[in-house]
């Protein structure tokens, strides 16, 4: 291996290193039964986090103009239980919230296609946390969607 490969190897992290030693790890969902284009599809990170910047941005606005009144140090606590509550009524109920339909997106329990109240509660708690969207899987599920057992995807 030249010196050049080895470097680009480690810049593109080791899935590329994997694939071209001749790793076959398929397409995103394809473990999931899910196609790998179009309607049903696992949704891309750009999506998700433009509907999670939309719902935030939302719930700030909710927070300062309708609870504290003014935006102080308090309206960041208040617009992460409005996030909350918005996250866990129609994520639980209807399967997106206004960011996610704005995008093109939906979440789906694995099992049933359709998340149930429990688990729209368990995954927005879980992101609400933070950490755990931050762990991703090779499917690009954040550990909040692996531990509720649902996945988001395309419209």
């Amino acid at each position: 291996m030249d010196k050049r490969e080895a470097i680009g190897s480690w810049l593109s992290g080791p899935r590329a290193a994997a694939e071209q030693a001749g790793v076959d790890f398929g397409y995103r969902g394809q473990q999931l039964g899910l196609p790998e284009e179009g309607p049903g599809s696992i949704a891309r990170p750009g999506r998700r986090l433009g509907a999670l910047a939309v719902d935030w941005a939302m719930s700030v606005l909710i927070a300062s103009q309708l609870i504290t009144q003014s935006y102080t140090a308090a309206t960041s606590n208040w617009a992460l239980l409005v996030f909350f509550v918005m996250s866990v009524l129609t994520v639980g109920t209807i399967g997106f919230t206004p960011g996610k339909r704005l995008f093109g997106l939906r979440v789906v329990d694995l099992a049933t296609g359709r998340p149930s109240p429990l688990r729209g509660l368990l995954r927005s708690a879980l992101l609400c946390l933070a950490v755990p969207a931050l762990i991703w899987d090779r499917d690009s599920r954040g550990l909040h969607d692996r531990l509720a057992r649902t996945v988001e995807v395309r419209i």
